[in-house]
């Protein structure tokens, strides 16, 4: 291997980490909601508005990094906003009123808004076509798995030391991936095209920048238009998954567990019952395939298995935790082991767990082949800011989710008790799917021609550059 093939591994490997980071914040706060609230004496329902805010600040601020990222140094801009997000996620460990955590967590999305649209823009300049849904899917299962990261770390961390702790933990992590940042290798535009290979590899520059005046090119796309509404939808679901490790604490507690024990429980379970998220590759690997058939193929694909989520997951949520055992110590490992147990041992968690990974493998698929056909669909210099906008439909997807469990919940909560109320809540917010679902089918045939239109554009304009 080659010391430029180093460095493209290298500094894809380093972004696809980076990807963690905006959903480790996001998960951080749900297993610590009751902690921080007793501390800073507010109400639960109140860090929820607070989690929402940092999601819609990360979405809209995303589309500023993304048009900068179209005009400006790459590298220059993510260390300028991971300086940001890390200073103010210590800070957020500093705070000590509910006014200082919002406005530390609403500068935290600000910074974090650069993750997601300059990490897309640099990652799609170097993936090669064939194999752009497998590799996005890495990106996209590091944003999975850092939601993850941040549940365990609060449930862990926590109850040992302080809610404060992990933000700390996360802050330093942050300032430490500056260093990594100055040996990353910035792309040339353009550079996984199959159309631009010959004009690039002859010395040729592909320099094509964003103006202002081309957002209504890319939000008037036919094929954008049902990205965005598809991810809009899609994310009302996945925003109210947040929700999940409350639910578990619930569902635990209501076996007759303390909130200690059941803290930490409810943060290996929501790492255990989202292994199904490792399939994503596979996922990615097929949409490729199907995709070299047909360029209906990948949202044809994406349609079924997102419907299918909403299924294994709505009956998931009914099903009890029967009989369960657990040593009620606060005792991390002991936890573990007798919970990964339990999973062998007691059908009803048994159960759970299949229906657990059948559902997070099911929704392991939209993402690879989401973020492939909107790479696909648009041309090398719109990609940062068209994803950057559709992350704001994501955005506002997923506060919604987020702070709609919490609304919904409180109405619910009139008529049925814990944990009744959290099953029935996340159920119906399991029906924005279908709409999501329907998007992809509808939007088959669009991808065909929007394709075919940007691969028609890329071969005209490298015969005018040589």
């Amino acid at each position: 291997m080659n010391t430029g093939n180093i460095k493209i591994t290298y500094t894809i490997f380093v972004f696809v980490a980076l990807a963690a980071f905006d959903n480790i914040i996001i998960g951080l706060f749900p297993p610590l909601f009751s902690s921080i609230a007793k501390d800073l004496n507010i109400q639960v329902y109140s860090l929820g508005i607070v989690s929402a805010i940092n999601i819609l600040i990360t979405a809209f601020s995303s589309i500023g990094w993304g048009y900068l990222a179209g005009k400006f140094n790459r590298k220059r801009l993510i260390m300028i906003g991971t300086i940001l997000w890390s200073a103010s996620v210590y800070l957020t460990s500093r705070c000590n009123s509910y006014t200082q955590l919002f406005i530390f967590q609403f500068f935290t999305g600000l910074g974090l808004g650069c993750i997601a649209s300059i990490g897309f823009s640099v990652l799609t300049d170097y993936i090669p076509y064939k194999f752009r849904g497998m590799l996005l899917s890495l990106w996209g299962m590091s944003q999975g798995f850092g939601g993850i990261a941040g549940a365990l770390m609060a449930s862990l961390i926590a109850p040992s030391t302080s809610w404060r702790k992990p933000f700390e933990i996360v802050s330093i992590i942050g300032f430490s991936l500056i260093i990594f940042y100055f040996f990353v290798r910035e792309p040339k535009l353009g550079e996984s095209e199959p159309e631009l290979q010959d004009i690039l590899k002859q010395g040729y520059k592909y320099d094509p920048s964003i103006e202002f005046k081309y957002l209504y090119d890319i939000i008037s796309r036919k094929s954008n238009i049902l990205l965005f509404l598809q991810s809009f939808f899609m994310n009302i679901t996945t925003g109210s998954l947040i929700w999940l490790p409350t639910l578990y604490i619930s569902k635990i507690q209501s076996e007759g567990y303390s909130m200690n024990t059941a803290i930490i429980a409810s943060g290996y379970l929501f790492a255990i019952f989202q292994l199904g998220g490792l399939t994503s590759p596979f996922f990615g690997y097929i949409g490729d395939v199907l995709q070299t058939k047909t360029y209906k193929g990948r949202s044809l694909l994406t349609s079924f298995f997102v419907f299918a989520t909403m299924i294994f997951y709505a009956v998931m949520f009914v099903i009890p935790m029967n009989k369960l055992v657990l040593p009620d110590n606060n005792k991390s490992l002991l936890i573990l082991f007798d919970l990964l147990k339990q999973i062998i041992m007691n059908p009803w968690i048994s159960v759970i767990f299949l229906l657990s990974f059948f559902a997070s493998a099911a929704q392991s698929a939209n993402t690879p082949n989401w973020l492939a056909l909107i790479t696909d669909v648009n041309l090398p210099e719109y990609r940062g800011t068209a994803f950057s906008i559709a992350n704001l439909a994501n955005g506002l997807g997923r506060t919604l989710g987020n702070a709609g469990v919490g609304t919904l919940l409180s109405v619910v909560s009139l008529y049925a008790k814990e944990p009744k109320n959290y099953i029935i809540t996340l159920v119906l917010f399991q029906l924005f799917l279908i709409p999501s679902s329907l998007f992809y089918i509808k939007m088959a045939k669009n991808n065909e021609e929007d394709i075919n239109e940007v691969k028609s554009i890329l071969r005209k304009r490298a015969k005018l550059i040589k």
